[in-house]
């Protein structure tokens, strides 16, 4: 049988100018990603000035545009097996950019609530494309910590849009306008996506062997000529080329249990983030702080994010990702209830901040570790369907967030919050499979074939 062995092609090769050149193009599309999800969150408090906008409205924003993600995810496994990883990032990136930047000219919250669901159906398809590519272009020794890398480097653009938001929204009845022509600007992928490869693996899955070697020939090349001779890869394993993935490939028992593990994965951390950082804005602007410093206190807080990804690649391939997850879920449970129990400043900040590390560092290992439950048949759609789920349960979560609040005061929204940290917490120990063990047989394998 033909066969390109992308593989472990693929995982032979050092780190060179190649894997730091795709780092820095999949982490600019991730930055700008981070930097449109909170765009909404940071304007609401000025359009409850401006426009009369009501918690409640504010609500079903933010639950439609989970509706959206949804869509996003579950389009975007078909769009990556389709037409490829590198297409459909670019495709998906350029598509949540356009609506984005349709956010600016927004002139009522229904206009701006219809852009807001298609603005975050391409966030979330492009997020689910990047992190398939990342996990296929990567060697798995180091898969998690490039993915991590790329999170760390991405995440920036939270805290970026952030501190533009505490700048310009106070400054006029229009300027708010400002932060989702910031968020658009992911738009300018289109140039820097001529630097990356299209995945070999893609190629290869779809029967496509001429294609993968022509691919994994230029990597190599690219490759040899700055680290010098390249060692002989492992040999191929044959298998059969696969098919479009059907939905019900994924009630199988052999993909079943990832899948609905990984949707309790998502759907907690989805509910847990989101519950936090879409509402942090708003809520301590109701609680009495002046929309500037209810903006000014959440941007500060979002500086933790760049080093939560960084600490998650300190131990995403040192440490089973699995009791990782575990430990990053409970800190996060533990800083929220803080941060939900103080109305003093500087506890806010310090609170907020632990928050946003650890689930950064949550995030950037829950990335690595979804794609490897699931084989290369499965892999988009398995990732796509879990994250999707987990982003559409969040059309309940800020309805629920703004019934506990109008009925029950503050700090109970954190509470609940804490708690769906902690039911992650509790599935992953639980049901998580462990993974390490056979990066780790891999790893030895590939070392004494070298020898």
């Amino acid at each position: 049988m033909r066969h390109s062995n992308a593989v472990n092609r693929l995982d032979r090769l050092p780190i060179s100018r190649f894997h730091k050149i795709t780092l820095l193009t999949v982490s600019f599309a991730y930055f700008f990603e981070f930097a449109d999800i909170n765009t909404f969150a940071t304007t609401a408090p000025k359009l409850i000035d401006v426009w009369g906008v009501t918690i409640d409205q504010v609500a079903y924003v933010t639950s439609l545009s989970f509706v959206g993600m949804f869509f996003g995810s579950v389009i975007a496994g078909g769009i990556a097996d389709r037409w490829g990883r590198k297409r459909a990032l670019t495709l998906t990136t350029l598509f949540f950019g356009v609506f984005s930047f349709a956010s600016v000219f927004s002139w009522d919250v229904v206009s701006l609530g219809v852009f807001r669901v298609l603005t975050s159906a391409g966030l979330s398809a492009m997020t689910v494309v990047a992190v398939i590519y990342v996990n296929e272009i990567y060697p798995a020794a180091v898969r998690g910590k490039f993915q991590a890398y790329a999170i760390a480097i991405g995440i920036c653009g939270t805290p970026a849009t952030n501190l533009i938001a505490s700048a310009v929204v106070p400054l006029t009845d229009w300027s708010w306008r400002l932060v989702f022509l910031f968020g658009s600007l992911g738009i300018v992928f289109v140039f820097f996506a001529r630097h990356i490869k299209e995945s070999p693996r893609w190629h290869e899955s779809r029967g496509d062997y001429v294609k993968a070697d022509a691919v994994l020939n230029e990597i190599e090349f690219q490759v040899a000529a700055e680290m010098g001779p390249l060692p002989e890869p492992a040999p191929p394993v044959d298998e059969a080329p696969s098919t479009k993935a059907p939905l019900r490939l994924l009630l199988q028992k052999k993909y079943l249990a990832p899948t609905l593990l990984l949707t309790v994965l998502w759907v907690t951390q989805t509910i847990g983030f989101f519950g936090y950082s879409s509402w942090a804005p708003t809520l301590l602007a109701k609680e009495g702080f002046s929309v500037e410093k209810s903006v000014f206190y959440v941007a500060l807080t979002t500086v933790g994010a760049p080093l939560g990804s960084f600490l998650a690649s300190l131990v995403t391939d040192r440490f089973e990702r699995k009791w990782c997850l575990v430990a990053f879920g409970s800190a996060i449970a533990l800083c929220g209830l803080f941060y939900g129990l103080t109305f003093e400043p500087v506890l806010i900040v310090v609170f907020g901040f632990l928050v946003n590390l650890f689930e950064r560092g949550y995030t950037a290992l829950a990335y690595a570790y979804s794609p490897e439950l699931f084989d290369t048949r499965s892999r988009s759609l398995g990732t796509g369907i879990s994250y999707g789920l987990g982003r559409l349960s969040n059309a309940a979560g800020p309805l629920i967030i703004a019934a506990l609040y109008n009925k029950t005061g503050y700090q109970v929204v954190f509470f609940f919050i804490a708690g769906t940290w902690i039911l992650g917490a509790i599935a992953l120990a639980i049901f998580g499979p462990r993974t390490r063990p056979a990066r780790l047989a891999f790893a030895k394998e590939r070392l004494l074939h070298m020898q």
